[in-house]
């Protein structure tokens, strides 16, 4: 995907389902006054419960060239990347009680919406419509997942140790070269962690921060 414009808008990928209990993986840029970087914003849904942010600059100009912005979703991780770079993990804390989406069907979805209220510095800077039109452009799509039918998924059948190549997605985990990528990314890029915000979280953070699941 590659940025084409500049100006207050909010660009979104995500996975969404429906609903008011409806689950969520956001990939989005906030929208930035000319000159300023682009602010790279992921948070995840589950049961309609988000409030899981991270941000990140990014370590080149997404305006300048395509990239490759891509989501790991399985039943015990969701793992945001960028060309290929590993920037966030979030795994499956279901057994602390934290909804992690994987009972519910997704779609694919990709948006330009003005988030002015919010999205540029607090919602501070609101859009100059003299950049319109607001553009973003993509080439070499790819997706690799279950099919839901009928009420029932085209991988229900299959256990992580019996997936095929093909589905090698659903078991997959990031070995320690990822991991070292990701720590890197994190510590010179991160600009906002969720589990880190105590102030947002007076009463105790989420409880998948306590244990340091997240990174």
């Amino acid at each position: 995907m590659r940025l084409a414009s500049q100006g207050q808008q909010r660009m979104v990928l995500q996975l969404s389902s429906q609903g008011p209990t409806h689950d969520e993986i956001d990939f989005e840029f906030l929208g930035n006054l000319s000159g300023d970087p682009y602010i790279l914003h992921t948070n995840v849904f589950g049961q309609g419960k988000g409030n899981r942010e991270q941000q990140f600059y990014l370590w080149f100009d997404p305006t300048a060239d395509f990239h490759t912005y891509s989501l790991l979703w399985n039943p015990q991780r969701i793992i945001f990347s960028v060309d290929g770079t590993p920037i966030r993990e979030f795994k499956n804390s279901e057994s602390i009680g934290v909804p992690f989406p994987k009972n519910q069907p997704m779609r694919i979805y990709s948006s330009l919406w003005n988030a002015d209220d919010w999205a540029t510095r607090g919602g501070l800077v609101k859009t100059d419509w003299t950049h319109a039109p607001f553009t973003a452009s993509y080439r070499n799509f790819n997706a690799n997942a279950c099919v839901w039918s009928s009420g029932a998924s085209s991988c229900t059948s299959q256990s992580p140790s019996s997936t095929s190549d093909n589905n090698a997605w659903l078991s997959q985990e990031m070995d320690s070269t990822s991991q070292e990528r990701m720590k890197w990314v994190q510590k010179n890029y991160m600009i906002y962690n969720y589990c880190t915000d105590t102030k947002r979280f007076p009463q105790g953070l989420p409880p998948e921060c306590a244990n340091a699941n997240q990174s």
